[in-house]
């Protein structure tokens, strides 16, 4: 259990937040969400003790063992990932290596024995013996071979490393488990065995994150750092945000009468209380639910943006014609004869491992890379627009915000380009910002503000949710949804994804896996597993 009481936090005179007064208890996964910059990290550092509040006290009782995803990949390149994962429970491992330095000793004395024996009590009342194969369950389970176990941490890669530090922070059963962005560099098959550990696991969880698929399979309780103040709602994130949307709309309507407001709000309760889930914790929000009143639902004062892309025509049959299109980057073949046809209506999302591999395709669509074989012809009714994974060249000038969107507006009037501006929350002067001192989200703002300015019918993009908050996300998302055009795009939001495509693409070594299906359809899917498998089978013949 953890305790917070009158917690405030002040940086150079700002108030983060003030007077928390939470109580987190086992058996719950609390997902902490709030806009960049809002103090989530923070407070997941004043709950581990990492870092003290400026006013109020964390209580945690000190038989509990807290365990934390660590940050730094390069802290435990000295030990082996049997060594890192073991330290998870760091009394397990100091434990280990003293009874062994024991045993080690030339002049083993009665002394020694008598605390090794100790030692080995302790060791085995902890579970030392089984630790290891509990270890490989960890690495198995993220996708990782056991072969690795006794390979030093330098020798990893980064993902690699991701994993190890993952398996880490989940060893030994412990009693609070903190994660920040745990699914960040996992691939899809690593995030749902992650999602399926923390669902089963007994502990207390806190976890920060901006995958909302993530967030509404696991979390049981939703803590919103929300302007000032943290407040904790009972429910997974999709029942915060369409409650406090609500709550919101309510608000609005004055007139509205207050028995009106409390059955439709009942009747939302009721309708997301029955959803089927496949975990035991699910089962406990279910009965929450079921206790919650109306004066419990949020009601947020946070703001978000609008996103809302048009098309200044429509396109004909002809979109996008792929064929037999190979690239060789820095020796490695990341496209192989790769062909396809893209109709009316696709909202396609290519997926798939190689990030290189998606990027080097669309670079090539749209005419900044040549192919080394193969060739693309679009349609002669498109137009398009391009949202590149990498746009630090594009903002490398001196403009502001308003110069650097205006050579894209049909109408060349600063108060046009500003109302685009003000529906990304750009107010006012934000607009005579330069563009080169942009935050990484501002600039993904501009980027969205352009594309809504050219009201193209074709949309490709590459990783637009990189650098959002949550907010701004769900509002691309709802966006994309509505947009009656094309969209060709990549990202690593699961629930992005589902929402937006209704045909998958999954670029592999040993080509492409083209299919007409939802996304939670495609990975259900035992024959895109086999295919996979396939394709996997004949590139490492082919090597």
């Amino acid at each position: 259990m953890i305790t917070v009481n009158n917690v405030s936090m002040n940086f150079s005179g700002q108030t983060l937040f003030k007077d928390v007064e939470l109580k987190f208890v086992p058996g719950n996964c609390y997902g902490i969400i709030g806009a960049n910059g809002a103090g989530k990290s923070t407070f997941l550092r004043i709950l581990s003790g990492d870092l003290e509040p400026t006013t109020g006290e964390v209580i945690i009782p000190k038989e509990e063992r807290m365990s934390i995803l660590k940050q730094d990949h390069f802290q435990y390149d000295a030990y082996t990932v049997l060594d890192t994962v073991m330290m998870g429970n760091q009394r397990l491992y100091d434990v280990m290596k003293e009874k062994d330095a024991l045993y080690e000793k030339e002049d083993f004395t009665d002394e020694d024995g008598v605390k090794a024996s100790e030692l080995e009590a302790e060791f085995a009342e902890m579970g030392g013996w089984e630790a290891e194969s509990d270890v490989s369950r960890l690495i198995q389970g993220l996708g990782l071979s056991n072969d690795i176990l006794y390979s030093e941490m330098s020798s990893l890669t980064a993902k690699e490393k991701v994993k190890v530090l993952l398996a880490q922070a989940l060893f030994g059963k412990p009693d609070i488990i903190l994660l920040d962005e745990p699914t960040n560099h996992l691939d899809i098959q690593a995030i749902e065995w992650l999602e399926d550990f923390l669902m089963d696991c007994e502990s207390l969880i806190l976890v920060v994150s901006h995958d909302r698929h993530f967030l509404n399979t696991v979390c049981t309780n939703i803590v919103d750092v929300d302007y000032g103040h943290i407040k904790m709602y009972v429910g997974n994130y999709e029942f915060w945000y369409e409650s406090s949307q609500m709550v919101q709309r309510m608000m609005k309507d004055q007139n509205r009468k207050n028995e009106e407001k409390i059955k439709e709000l009942q009747l939302f309760i009721q309708r997301f209380s029955a959803n089927k889930s496949k975990s035991k914790q699910a089962t406990a929000r279910r009965k929450l639910l079921d206790k919650l009143t109306v004066e419990e639902m949020p009601a947020s004062s946070r703001r978000y943006p609008f996103v809302g892309f048009t098309m200044e025509r429509e396109c004909g049959k002809e979109i996008l014609a792929v064929e037999g299109i190979s690239k060789t980057l820095d020796g490695r073949k990341v496209l192989d004869n790769v062909s396809f046809r893209v109709n009316k209506g696709d909202k396609i999302a290519f997926v798939g491992e190689d990030e290189i591999a998606k990027t080097t395709l669309f670079k090539i669509v749209m005419g900044e890379m040549e192919p080394d074989e193969g060739s693309y012809k679009w349609g002669v009714t498109t137009s398009f627009s391009y949202f590149p994974k990498d746009n630090t060249e594009l903002f490398a000038s001196d403009d502001t915000i308003v110069d650097w969107l205006m050579p894209f507006s049909p109408e060349k009037d600063p108060t046009y380009v500003r109302g685009f501006l003000g529906r990304m929350l750009f107010p006012g002067e934000d607009g005579v910002k330069k563009v080169n001192v942009l935050s990484g989200g501002e600039r993904v703002r501009v980027m969205l503000s352009k594309m809504m300015i050219l009201a193209s019918n074709i949309l490709i993009m590459d990783e637009p949710t990189n650098h959002l908050d949550m907010e701004s996300i769900t509002a691309l998302n709802n966006g994309l949804i509505k947009f009656p055009g094309v969209v060709l795009f990549t990202s690593q939001d699961h629930q992005f994804i589902q929402t937006i495509a209704n045909r998958i693409m999954e670029i592999t070594p040993g080509g492409l896996i083209d299919k007409i299906s939802t996304y939670d359809e495609y990975l259900d899917s035992d024959e895109m597993a086999r295919k996979r498998q396939l394709l996997s089978v004949q590139n490492e013949d082919e090597d």
